[in-house]
């Protein structure tokens, strides 16, 4: 029992001793700078066009700035390999991150300048850029939290921080912005959060970073290595990128022509995003993740086999310039993480798509069934979804944070897992009555707290218990997932390798979206509550496989519990 104590001791002295890094203070700013722009454009936006008079078949076409967040891997690699001119001395990701803010404060100041009927055409446009903005400013602060995460700031905690700064500026963003817009008006509103980017994108020219690329030095140096004994020569390299470059250059012909024609085309003649993502999504999954991926295993087995490789002595071909850079940029980050994952990395991807995708989902449909199914009212919906259920996932976060410090990365994991799926059957009850939440909520002298409030009922006490629950164990999930996502991410490919497993989350999320809503309307919502959970089943068994896979790489590596698998 003591030496529980002291364990718990210790893991108290270190988050607070993390807590106090200047690094984990601009964790939070970032988090808060990539969660502002996203409740902004994807929220709130669509109550200013509504009180503007926009029609909703115009406001459908502003839905696209969701592509640049789902599809955002598609240009990562550029900041894994690109210096910005004249920024470079900011540090690798923050000459991406500080011009990015900036850039997304002057939009939304600009905004707040324009009537969205009169201008709806340089809204849209500005609407767009910052979506794109925004989506790359998530890119190179990811791989930032990755590249500085050390003892002192481990990437735990640079996680959980991450996110509470993040579900921090949705509620800003968006609950909270809507009661300011009704008080000073919608250009006021978008006005004071253009300036609230610019004072961070100020401050976060004093964060701590790595080294940008060293342009010329790097190169140098990057050329010198694929030409040692044991390399692939380039025609082999030039064949897997071309392959590989042509597929990527597919897919971002596809998003592009499709945003083109979105944007740009009549009414009656602009494509259902809803049917481009189902069509085009799974394809563009599997041409920029699944064929670069197998195409960099056969590269991986060429080169262990000692096949089509520089052999010792032979004249050093360094070959073409701009294509050794592409090489860097786009391939080896899937050759990095291929072979250093082997075969693992069919669990790994098995875990990405499965741990979240209830969550990923359910998002379309909570309102519909609040709001629908359950007949709550839209007051009783944001007090229990916007207020107190943000307050239980910030509660969720710290609470995660805490136990990965506590159980270890894995353990919390898997926790998390279990909590998610176990949540789901508290909807399932809500669906058939909620008698059972009822009688937790009274037992726990809950409703008793919800009516001594104007306005609370039994109901809503059932409501807000149910929401709660589920955001607390969001909340460990989410902690434990994204600090997870991050360990297993090499650093000198950060902004790749994080960016496409991230975004596999994303789509997977979007893709289901149909076939729940086709489940809804034939089986109702009981049923498919009950479905979801064996979904969270499933991701916990993947849990404790990659729980198992890390054990044993930690034995082989001589170290009990490996804080990273990713090399440097």
């Amino acid at each position: 029992m003591q030496g529980l104590l002291t364990r718990r001791s210790r893991s108290w002295l270190r988050v607070l001793r993390s807590l106090g890094q200047r690094k984990t203070g601009f964790m939070a700013l970032f988090g808060f700078a990539s969660g502002l722009p996203f409740a902004l454009f994807l929220g709130t936006l669509y109550a200013w066009l509504s009180e503007a008079g926009v029609d909703l078949e115009t406001m459908g076409v502003f839905s696209l700035i969701g592509l640049a967040y789902a599809f955002q891997f598609l240009w990562s690699p550029v900041l894994d390999r690109v210096n910005l001119p004249g920024l470079k001395r900011l540090g690798r990701r923050k000459q991406w991150i500080v011009p990015a803010q900036v850039l997304l404060g002057i939009i939304l100041v600009t905004m707040a300048g324009l009537d969205p009927a009169a201008s709806l055409g340089w809204f849209s446009l500005l609407a767009a850029i910052g979506a794109f903005a925004s989506a790359t400013q998530d890119i190179a602060i990811n791989a930032w939290r990755i590249d500085i995460a050390d003892e002192d700031a481990p990437i735990e905690i640079l996680s959980t921080v991450y996110q509470m700064g993040f579900r921090l500026a949705s509620l800003v963003g968006g609950a909270l912005g809507l009661i300011i817009a009704a008080r000073i008006g919608w250009p006021q509103t978008y006005l004071f959060m253009g300036a609230v980017l610019l004072v961070i994108g100020i401050a976060g020219l004093f964060a701590p970073d790595t080294l940008a690329n060293r342009a010329s030095g790097e190169q140098e140096e990057d050329r010198a290595a694929l030409t040692r004994p044991g390399q692939l020569l380039p025609r082999v390299r030039n064949l897997a990128l071309l392959a590989v470059g042509l597929l990527w250059a597919w897919a971002l012909g596809t998003v592009g022509l499709f945003m083109a024609r979105s944007m740009t085309a009549l009414p009656e003649n602009r494509p259902d995003p809803t049917a481009f993502t189902a069509t085009y999504g799974p394809l563009i999954v599997v041409a920029t993740i699944v064929l670069p991926a197998l195409i960099a295993a056969w590269l991986v087995k060429l080169q262990r086999d000692g096949r089509h490789v520089v052999a010792a002595g032979q004249e050093p071909d360094g070959g073409n310039t701009v294509a050794n850079h592409l090489y860097r940029a786009l391939i080896m980050p899937l050759v990095e993480f291929v072979g250093r994952m082997e075969w693992s990395l069919v669990l790994i991807l098995a875990l990405v798509l499965t741990y979240r995708i209830c969550d990923a989902i359910w998002g379309t449909f909570a309102y519909p069934f609040y709001l629908g199914e359950l007949q709550y009212s839209n007051d009783e919906v944001a007090v229990a979804s916007k207020f107190f259920g943000v307050g239980a996932i910030m509660l969720g976060l710290a609470l995660g944070g805490w136990l990965l410090t506590v159980l270890g990365r894995m353990p919390t994991l898997t926790l998390g897992a279990v909590l998610a799926a176990a949540t789901n059957l508290l909807y399932a009850d809500l669906a058939v009555g909620g008698a059972r939440m009822q009688a937790v909520s009274d037992a726990t002298g809950f409703t008793w707290a919800v009516l001594q409030f104007p306005g609370g009922s039994e109901r809503l006490a059932r409501l807000m218990i149910t929401i709660g629950m589920e955001n607390l164990a969001v909340g460990i999930a989410g902690a434990a997932y994204v600090a997870w996502l991050s360990s297993i991410v090499a650093k000198g490919h950060s902004a790749v390798q994080y960016a496409l497993l991230a975004s596999l989350t994303l789509l997977v999320g979007t893709l289901g979206r149909g076939a729940l809503g086709q489940m809804i309307e034939r089986q109702g919502y009981y049923e498919v509550f009950l479905f979801v959970t064996w979904i969270g089943g499933l991701a916990i068994v993947l849990c404790i496989l990659e729980w198992i896979r890390e054990a044993r790489a930690g034995r082989r590596a001589g170290i009990v519990a490996p804080d990273r698998a990713a090399t440097d």
